[in-house]
């Protein structure tokens, strides 16, 4: 599957040919803060299937997991464009908002749903986790 989308004002875009790992649905507090909404959509693919033209700054914080997150935007624009972290190594989360097309996306995951805002209620069938994707 080809996967290509960029920043808001077009100086980062990103490719890969990846199918996802996984596509889900985030309500830590560091998604809806990092976002500036209830949740996140992310799109997970293997780091190594992922090219990056432009530059990215780099926020590292730590996630609800208490492990280093390493949020990645444009500088310039300041969209929110690839997350990467110390409990998914070698796996890039972007932001389904970034996609070109996000017409495809359909999340099949919920995490940290026990953070969620007590007024979202997301249609469709998803695989719920009151914290994150268990360790397997």
């Amino acid at each position: 599957m080809k996967i290509e989308g960029g920043c808001l004002c077009g100086r980062v875009r990103y490719a890969a040919e990846a199918e996802p790992i996984f596509v889900g649905v985030c309500h830590c507090r560091n998604c809806q803060k990092s976002s500036g909404s209830a949740f996140r959509v992310a799109v997970a693919i293997p780091s190594e299937a992922l090219r990056i033209t432009g530059t990215l700054k780099t926020f590292n914080g730590r996630g609800d997991s208490g492990k280093t997150i390493y949020r990645r935007f444009c500088p310039e624009c300041g969209s929110a464009v690839v997350n990467e972290g110390e409990m998914l190594p070698g796996v890039s989360i972007i932001g389904a908002g970034t996609l070109d097309d996000p017409g495809w996306v359909k999340p099949t995951i919920e995490i940290y749903c026990d953070r969620a805002q007590s007024w979202v209620q997301l249609g469709g069938e998803r695989t719920r986790f009151a914290e994150s994707i268990p360790a397997e």
